[in-house]
């Protein structure tokens, strides 16, 4: 395996240096989180790193994503102000309680959860780097459930790439 250069900050694998015979692999782990009604926030680092570990993918990617239109997966630092932030942030660009035509459409009231869960997104690619997820120090994955009604939220973590 051939490193980097000075300062990157993970080593990149040389081509070929997993695989030998140039198969991929794909592994596929489901999570399921419990809701509330709100803007929920979930840190699934350690389920996603887990689920790297388990596939057995030295190089790759990993793939976070929430099915549904409320959910979405983004990255932050999983600490009491950014989470805190983020969601006065939210607030402020798709604030619950202001008039939506999704919900005059349908009465649901969720309107809100809709447009901030397109404005996150709902998947995130992180690359495996030497069987890890590739995050910075205080990077961590997290899965936000914006909808106003309970629910529980499937996450599916989907794994490919190159074995050892």
């Amino acid at each position: 395996m051939t490193m980097g250069q000075p300062g990157d900050r993970f080593p990149l694998p040389a081509p070929g240096a997993y695989g030998k015979d140039g198969t991929m692999t794909c592994h596929l782990t489901t999570l399921e989180l419990p809701g509330g009604s709100g803007t929920d926030i979930h840190d699934v680092t350690r389920q996603a790193a887990q689920a790297v570990r388990d596939s057995g993918v030295r190089s790759g990617l990993l793939t976070v994503h929430v099915p549904g239109s409320t959910g979405a997966v983004t990255t932050i630092e999983y600490e009491p102000g950014a989470l805190a932030d983020l969601k006065v942030l939210l607030d402020k660009l798709a604030p619950e309680g202001a008039e939506y035509a999704h919900d005059l459409a349908w009465r649901d009231g969720n309107g809100h959860s809709h447009l901030r869960a397109a404005l996150m997104g709902p998947s995130l690619t992180v690359p495996v780097v030497e069987g890890s997820p590739a995050l910075g120090t205080w990077q961590q994955i997290i899965v936000l459930d914006f909808d106003n009604k309970p629910r529980r939220r499937r996450v599916l973590l989907q794994v490919m790439g190159e074995a050892a």
